[in-house]
């Protein structure tokens, strides 16, 4: 029973996955429900992609913003652009209403809601480009202000669908940048994940006792096939950055569409895009139908990986909202997202042609 295979010169191409619980007293590792080999090789690689002094990688996207969220106390105030995922917002109405929080929505993609910010904030979160309509907000102007009102703001941006490619907020002076890698990072819809990221020593110390006290390390087979996506998360930007573009322009040609939502790119803070459009249909009723005429385009939860997908936020992304809620942020029910994979962009533009026609 205690025979063992000594792997000492094995010498694998690729680190294997660590399908262990516990380690032996002299490792640094201790217990996998703390860090495990793989979890750290890939907070390595995400440090290197975000220039980000730490990382911390957890279960999921959602895990991470709770994490956030244990920095803050009764009595503070959270101020949040509702212009965001809207599990992020009910997770962040939810914990404000258990656990004594000024919740403030504010939209400051308007710039001039900035000076709006109340003072006494201790925590702000968006994501930019939001969600939906993937509008900007200015990272640095919000940092700066909030942290001239109060230096102990703790900014935290969500930078899953911009990438650590093309934006690094914590250059632009954020606290910490979090994402979702059960969607770029994982780019094939078959592992989940989340990572917090920060310059700060103590918040990175106060997201790892987080985690190892809520159980929420990543599993070290999710951190192996995370790291395995990455090698090619590049590649599969390069194209899905093309293909969007594409279909940005194809769209604004189609008489069905009111209106195509596409962020801006201005070199400094977002210095490319990838992967992801909004739009509206002029029929306020034709999602349905638009939606069951496509072939190549699938339905469902799934985003930035390398099939293309359809999705209407009125019912899906932002379902947790109340109607009125989604109105207040003018999602109606003929929003429509689409997320591109790998195929080709020719191939795509069919698929959307033959379901405009029944329009």
């Amino acid at each position: 029973m205690h025979i063992r295979e000594d792997d000492a010169g094995a010498h694998p191409a690729v680190t294997p996955v660590y399908q262990t619980s516990a380690f032996e007293a002299d490792s640094p590792y201790f217990y996998s429900r703390k860090n495990n080999p793989n979890v750290a090789e890939l907070e390595k690689v995400l440090q290197t992609l975000e220039n980000a002094e730490y990382a911390v990688a957890v279960t999921c996207g959602m895990s991470a913003i709770f994490m956030s969220l244990e920095i803050l106390r009764s009595g503070d105030t959270l101020v949040v652009n509702p212009f965001i995922y809207g599990c992020s917002y009910k997770l962040l109405q939810r914990i404000s209403e258990r656990r004594g929080f000024k919740l403030v929505d504010l939209d400051f993609s308007e710039e001039s809601n900035i000076d709006k910010i109340p003072a006494d904030t201790k925590m702000i979160f968006f994501e930019t480009p939001t969600n939906p309509f993937l509008k900007t907000v200015d990272i640095e102007k919000v940092s700066k202000h909030v942290k001239s009102n109060n230096p102990g703001t703790v900014v935290v941006v969500d930078n899953t669908w911009a990438t650590p490619l093309f934006q690094h907020p914590l250059e632009l002076g954020a606290d910490v940048s979090l994402h979702s890698g059960t969607k770029y990072f994982s780019g094939h819809s078959d592992v989940m994940n989340g990572v917090l990221m920060t310059n700060r020593k103590d918040l990175a110390e106060e997201f790892r006792e987080t985690r190892f006290y809520g159980g929420m390390l990543l599993s070290p087979e999710n951190a192996w096939l995370t790291r395995r996506s990455l090698q090619t998360l590049d590649i599969r930007l390069k194209q899905q950055q093309s293909v969007c573009a594409e279909i940005r322009d194809f769209l604004n040609q189609q008489p069905q569409v009111e209106k195509v939502y596409y962020p801006k790119i201005d070199g400094k803070q977002l210095k490319g895009y990838a992967g992801i459009l909004f739009f509206e249909l002029k029929d306020p009723d034709g999602y349905i139908k638009f939606r069951d005429e496509l072939e190549i385009f699938k339905t469902g939860t799934g985003m930035a990986c390398v099939t293309s997908m359809i999705a209407q936020p009125w019912s899906g992304s932002h379902a947790s909202m109340t109607d009125e809620e989604k109105r207040q942020i003018n999602i109606g029910e003929n929003l429509v997202r689409l997320s591109f994979g790998l195929e080709n962009p020719e191939d795509l533009k069919n698929d959307l042609l033959s379901a405009f026609k029944i329009l």
